[in-house]
């Protein structure tokens, strides 16, 4: 039987698809998808191995950009306006390359399609090693995740994967999965093909996602792009910056 990911679909019109990030679930776009439901058709996915999408041990680009081509014919959705951010905005860009005709116009939310450097390592290391067994209340992950996540922001963010499953705390996502793709994750598109569609990248100005030196390969594979840049708005920008996010992406649909 098919497989596919956990989505939330409110409104109506046009599609519109939102792919969050790593470490994420739908429900983090919630504060995009709402206001673009008065005049769209919104679905909200959770990535595979994130959220309450299934699980599996692959997790490279072109397969999770088909697991959105595969959703997209399950609800018979013929091409989209498709919007990720971070993780998801380079899942977006696979989308755009490989099945163009898919895609109507493009939004990628503070990521470039270059490859980076290993960066969550610690996170990835502190999610290893919560002890579940210990664990009784959020305030313990918390406590633990807290020798290797400084920031209370992030480990907050993290522990947003917290569930509930027969009495016992859990991960929504697949800690384990995740952590053996993450060179993947790190890598970018590897094909040749360009995207002529009208893209909109959105930068957070307190950002280092997207750099001036990403600007060549980003007009290679995707010509017909312009940029936003957001002051005052970090990595999460479409959180911290909500009403000027989501300016943004009205004024580009709009045109």
């Amino acid at each position: 039987m098919a497989k596919f990911l956990n989505f939330q679909q409110s409104g109506s019109g046009k599609d519109i698809i939102l792919i969050h990030g790593l470490f994420g679930r739908l429900e983090n776009l919630a504060m995009v998808a709402k206001p673009l439901a008065e005049n769209y058709r919104v679905t909200s996915v959770d990535v595979r191995n994130h959220g309450d999408s299934f699980h599996d041990n692959v997790m490279d680009y072109p397969t999770m950009a088909q697991d959105i081509v595969e959703l997209m014919q399950h609800l018979d959705i013929k091409s989209a306006v498709i919007l990720g951010h971070s993780m998801g905005g380079k899942i977006a860009m696979e989308l755009a390359l490989t099945s163009p005709e898919l895609v109507e116009k493009l939004i990628v939310a503070d990521i470039a399609p270059v490859e980076y450097p290993p960066h969550h390592n610690k996170i990835i290391a502190g999610l290893k090693s919560l002890d579940f067994s210990t664990i009784k209340l959020r305030k313990d992950a918390d406590t633990q995740l807290a020798k290797y996540v400084e920031e209370l922001g992030v480990r907050q963010f993290l522990l947003s994967n917290l569930k509930s499953e027969n009495g016992q705390l859990t991960f929504r996502c697949n800690v384990e999965n995740i952590a053996n793709n993450y060179p993947e994750i790190m890598k970018t598109y590897q094909g040749s093909n360009s995207y002529q569609g009208a893209t909109l990248f959105i930068k957070g100005a307190n950002s280092n996602y997207i750099l001036p030196e990403h600007r060549s390969e980003i007009v290679r594979l995707f010509p017909k792009s312009r940029a936003r840049v957001i002051q005052g708005a970090g990595h999460w920008l479409h959180a911290e910056k909500t009403i000027a996010f989501n300016r943004s992406v009205e004024n580009f649909l709009a045109s």
